[in-house]
């Protein structure tokens, strides 16, 4: 089932921004990536990669390749089940993704600005997987604009998250685990993203993530602390309550539920 609404009006985006369920959309990014498995062999080796050998009963294989996964042939992981992530691709804007600060990150700032959005934290995130791996169950507590690159990935959650996980719950990480609950097949919204499909993932929403080709590669928009004119959106308000009573822990949330 794919999401009823679909943002390809920029101005769409300020309506639709605050309330769940996901949306598609549609952002005329003028970017040209590098081939997926390119970028593997390259971001595989970088000390803040992360990343998950999957599959396999056999323990002793999957430890054997999370050894060699930094140095085996390239040609030879692609065919391996995993899940790999990178949170700081700012690293990388001078070599593998040359260009992409003034094309992507600029403009994007740039249109938030213009519609009255302000932000303590927008970067962006790398996903790499191959096809049968899934992400964790899990809720991000910041907004994510979701830019399937290359391959095909299913992106699940839920038409009303508030009956699955409520804000406050999200807040506290009661989300993270490697398979959701169970829960009626009709109350999932499951959005299958081809090469260039974009999706908005709002905030403390609980979701999910499927690899359905044989390599697949995903940026993400990441957006912490997205305001527009003083609103927060209605799940954030959880979390700004919850720092309100504990500002010790602001902004460490942020780095409490990593695990991909």
């Amino acid at each position: 089932m794919q999401p009823s609404v679909s943002v390809t009006d920029p101005h769409d985006f300020s309506t639709h921004w605050r309330k769940p369920p996901n949306f598609r959309m549609q952002v005329p990014f003028d970017y040209l990536f590098l081939p997926a498995i390119d970028i593997l062999d390259h971001i595989r080796r970088d000390d803040e990669v992360r990343f998950t050998v999957l599959g396999e009963d056999d323990w002793a294989v999957r430890m054997e390749r999370t050894a060699a996964f930094r140095t085996a042939p390239v040609e030879e992981i692609a065919t391996w089940p995993f899940r790999l992530v990178h949170f700081n691709l700012a690293r990388f804007y001078g070599e593998l993704l040359a260009g992409f600060q003034e094309e992507v990150m600029v403009p994007w700032r740039t249109y938030l600005s213009a519609q009255g959005f302000t932000w303590q934290r927008c970067a962006p995130i790398l996903f790499l997987s191959t096809e049968g791996a899934a992400s964790t169950y899990h809720n991000d507590n910041s907004h994510g604009l979701v830019w399937q690159v290359q391959g095909v990935k299913t992106f699940h959650s839920y038409h009303n998250p508030d009956r699955h996980l409520s804000p406050e719950a999200a807040v506290l990480g009661e989300t993270t685990a490697e398979d959701p609950p169970p829960h009626a097949k009709a109350d999932r919204q499951s959005v299958t993203m081809q090469p260039g499909d974009q999706l908005w993932n709002h905030a403390l929403t609980p979701h999910w993530v499927t690899t359905e080709s044989p390599l697949a590669l995903s940026v993400t928009l990441s957006h912490g602390g997205l305001c527009r004119r003083g609103r927060y959106a209605d799940r954030e308000l959880a979390l700004r309550n919850h720092w309100d009573k504990n500002p010790d822990e602001a902004w460490t949330l942020d780095l409490g539920h990593t695990r991909y």
